[in-house]
């Protein structure tokens, strides 16, 4: 009795499963599936290109900031009283000072007798090397540092009262491209 109830169920499950097994219910599911494998497939956009964040060099430190008040006559000597800054003009100019600093860029750099000189180009077609020292630019620029990838100077402006500050600038290295 076990054994022909066991069999009855057997069959009973092959029918079942037999009867799930109809294809004719499933011929539009089929259908759709090949129709999506066989549509174009779509392409994928290229990432945008990355431009490297260019970090702003503020030349304008020892200028007055524009929220602070304007300072009388009898402040403003008092405050130059204590260091004077003035160009050399007993000095020769150097080929460089007849360029103002916005027409000079720095193009590159070299290493000679363990000194690092930097090549300036005046915008003219000439390339020069400079160091630590020597003068460029029309403001009295002095050269106070250097590397690979700026220079920095130390101008003496006129401050509009009859006296001079220093400012200071850089020249970075100009990118091709």
């Amino acid at each position: 009795m076990k054994r022909s109830l066991t069999i009855i169920s057997l069959m009973c499950a092959a029918a079942f499963l037999a009867g799930c097994a109809d294809s004719s219910q499933h011929r539009d599911l089929k259908r759709y599936i090949e129709e999506t494998k066989n549509r174009p497939q779509g392409e994928i956009e290229p990432l945008p290109t990355f431009r490297p964040y260019r970090p702003y060099a503020y030349s304008a430190m020892t200028l007055r900031s524009p929220f602070d008040p304007p300072m009388r006559e009898e402040e403003r000597a008092a405050r130059l009283s204590g260091v004077t800054v003035e160009p050399d003009f007993d000095r020769e100019p150097e080929y460089l000072e007849n360029f103002s600093v916005t027409s000079l860029a720095m193009v590159g750099t070299l290493v000679k007798d363990g000194q690092l000189w930097v090549l300036v180009d005046d915008g003219q077609g000439g390339v020069h090397p400079v160091t630590v020292g020597n003068y460029l630019g029309k403001n009295h620029g002095r050269i106070v540092a250097a590397n690979r990838n700026q220079i920095e100077l130390l101008e003496i402006v006129a401050d509009g009262g009859g006296g001079w500050v220093e400012r200071p600038r850089i020249i970075e290295l100009r990118q091709n491209g």
